[in-house]
Order: structure tokens, then sequence, then C-alpha cells
């Protein structure tokens, strides 16, 4: 079947939000046909049943056309447990379309011709690996977020025009929310080793999904807002942010940096930013360990040392954790430099 698109529909336990997430993929005006590829993580609330009921209504056809649309759903039988990500990669496998769409089962479009001005763009600039957009962040209810403080947090996606794999080292800034994204369909051709997506982290796609891109390409941001971001952060909840509070978010991102490098270095140079980043990452590891010398803050250490310090940092010169350590602080007292 020749659909021109696939939704990478990712959802878990979002029985409160899923209905109005698929209705708002399925409300999607386009004159390209698309498929929508549901990935459940093996839900135990009501959502499977009724990502079930809404399947019925766009059954699975031989034939497509402008504007047609189909789902497919893919209920695991056991949850992948500590592994949400192998989820997300297994899902984006499956999927058949020239171009790929994101979204999660909490979150919605606001746009029905979201898809068709996003792929409209990539068609008329094939230098573009994809197209995001800006959004909205709304709370578990579905209202406008209004405080200051919980909306900074969505500048992590305030940027313009065009971001580059430069910007992605340096700017501290994405080029968009999962949710905005619309790209090439990469996973085609395996010009990468793609299950890094699952391997690198448990927890976090995103990041890795638009490094897949920016390695091959540039990334175009639309100012328009066409998307929701349902921002919830409470003890208990399942979705991202709120699970984000049981774990050790800034020591997860370091164990991250190092896989992704290491990846990274397989198929091009490092730069300077590696370099910084390696050695940032180190910092926090010797901080956390002079504050509690204990078995896990020591392997903490140990681990950022290896491959970050001895590799990058020192390109293989020799050298000790003690006596890098010992260079660290005087460094950040002033009397050395790194």
């Amino acid at each position: 079947m020749d659909y021109k698109l696939s939704v990478i529909f990712i959802t878990y336990n979002h029985g409160p939000y899923v209905e109005k997430a698929l209705r708002s993929v399925l409300a999607q005006e386009t004159d390209f046909p698309f498929e929508v590829v549901i990935g459940d993580d093996h839900s135990t609330d009501e959502t499977g049943e009724i990502l079930k009921r809404i399947a019925k209504e766009y059954p699975c056809h031989e034939a497509a056309g402008p504007g047609d649309k189909q789902i497919r759903l893919f209920i695991r039988e056991q949850n992948t447990g500590k592994r949400p990500t192998l989820n997300v990669y297994e899902t984006t496998k499956r999927c058949n379309g020239t171009y790929l769409a994101y979204l999660e089962g909490d979150d919605y479009w606001t746009d029905v011709h979201k898809l068709q001005k996003q792929v409209d763009i990539l068609e008329a600039h094939p230098e573009y690996m994809a197209v995001t957009h800006s959004l909205e962040m709304v709370d578990e209810n579905g209202e406008k977020i209004t405080d200051p403080q919980v909306l900074s947090v969505g500048d992590l996606y305030d940027w313009k025009g065009i971001y580059t794999y430069d910007d992605f080292c340096h700017s501290g800034r994405w080029p968009g929310h999962y949710a905005t994204v619309v790209s090439r369909n990469i996973y085609k051709e395996e010009k990468y080793d793609y299950t890094i997506l699952h391997r690198a982290s448990d927890f976090t796609d995103d990041a890795m999904i638009l490094l897949f891109l920016l390695m091959q390409g540039n990334i175009y941001r639309m100012d328009d807002v066409m998307s929701a971001w349902r921002y919830v952060k409470k003890s208990g909840g399942s979705n991202w942010n709120s699970i984000a509070i049981r774990r050790d978010i800034a020591r997860d991102d370091c164990y991250l940096s190092k896989t992704v490098m290491q990846w990274i270095e397989q198929y091009r140079t490092l730069g300077p930013y590696s370099r910084k980043r390696c050695i940032d990452d180190f910092g926090l590891a010797l901080k956390e360990y002079l504050k509690r010398p204990n078995k896990t803050n020591r392997q903490f250490l140990t681990d950022m040392y290896e491959y970050g310090i001895t590799h990058v940092v020192m390109k293989d010169q020799k050298t000790t954790l003690l006596h890098f350590a010992v260079r660290f602080i005087l460094s950040r007292m002033g009397f050395v430099k790194l």
C-alpha cells in the first residue's frame, strides 16, 4: 500500500487523553494518503480498548488514494519494562511512508493542515531533513497554561528558521518538540546503526531522533502553532515529566551523552563541544562523589572518566583518574588549564 506518510503514534496508559490525540491525527486534511502506526506498550488501563474501537473505523485497504488514511495497531503482549524507547524504535521500523510524523498519546495536534503544510515544505526543499513548528502548552485538563514558570520549560524549543547540527551541539535549544516533527523516513536505508535509539537510553528518544536527522541535513522550524504539549508533572503520573521526578535526570544525561559520543565517533570526528561536555560531566560526577563517596558515586565517576576523559579529552595520552581529578579541581581554582 502506497502511503506517503506514516504517523508514529506511541502510547502507554494514556486512557484519559488517547482518543483526543488519535482523533487529532485522523482529522488531518491532506492531498496524499497516510497511515497511523500505533505502538501501544501493553497499557493496563482502557487505552487498548479505545484504540481497538477507533481502529475499526479505519481498516487497512489494498489501494490508497488522496486523503485516505488507515490505522495499523500493534499492542505489545508484554510491556517493554524500563525501555519505552524500544517501543518507539520497533514502531518506527514498521512505518512504510516516505515521510514520518510523531505523536504520543497524551499530546495532540491543533491544525488540520499540519501534515500538509510540513510535507509541502519538505517536497519544495530537498535540503531539509525535517520540518518542525511552534506549539502551545496545556495542562492535564487541556487548558492553556499561563504560569510563566511552567511556560519557561518550553523555552527549550524556542527557535526560528534553519537549525543545524552545530546548533544542536552549542545552542542549548532544540528545533521542536516531539509532536511537531515531520521528517523524511531515513530508516528505510540503514545509513547508520539506528538501534542506538533504544540502546543509548531507556527513556530519551527525541534527542536521538533529532541527531539522526541533523547528521544528514538541516531542520526547518515554522512559526505556525499546530500542536499542544500536555505538560503534566505530578507524583505517580505515567507521562515523561512525571516519571522524570523519580529519576536522576542529570546523571541519566551524562550516560546518554557518553553513549551518543561513542556512536557518533563511528561516523564523524567529534568537535570541541564533545571535549567540553566530557569535562562538564566528569565535574558533575566528581562533585557527587566528593559529597557522597559511596560505591555508586565512585562507579559514576569512573564511568565518566573512562572514554570521556581518557579518549575524548586526553586523546589516549597516559593519565589516571586521581591525576585528572586533581587537575580538574586546580583548573576550577584558576591555577591550571585543562
